[in-house]
């Protein structure tokens, strides 16, 4: 796991943005500070897999000092996102389903471990 800076600003009757120094363009917001803060773990790590499939290099974190020195963040709160940078290793398990649903699984995907894995992610992220 890799620590990144995350900013959280408030201006107004707007709702909390967060934004990453290291990944221009990759931004979030919550009406909430805690919202904000579940909704920057998980647009970071979605902005890094998007990276990994292209091919993009993954930059190296930011101190907090050069991150904060710069005029533009100085009225920002800065907080740590930590998130995998590199895809983990894949671990064989056994699962039993009922028949009729790996069926529909296998008609509507053409890899059903990735599958699995998306609708396990998907339901980890509702949970949270």
């Amino acid at each position: 796991m890799t620590g990144y800076i995350a900013l959280i600003r408030k201006e107004g009757s707007s709702d909390f943005g967060v934004d990453f120094p290291n990944f221009p363009g990759c931004v979030t917001a919550g009406k909430t500070l805690e919202e904000a803060r579940r909704n920057a773990d998980e647009a970071l790590a979605l902005h890094i897999e998007g990276m990994v499939e292209d091919g993009d290099p993954i930059p190296r974190p930011s101190p907090l000092d050069a991150v904060m020195e710069a005029a533009e963040n100085r009225d920002a709160v800065a907080f740590l996102v930590q998130v995998r940078t590199e895809p983990a290793r894949a671990v064989r398990i056994n699962v039993t389903l009922p028949e009729d649903l790996l069926e529909e699984i296998d008609r509507r995907s053409a890899n059903r471990s990735r599958f699995l894995a998306e609708a396990a992610r998907a339901k980890l992220r509702e949970m949270a």
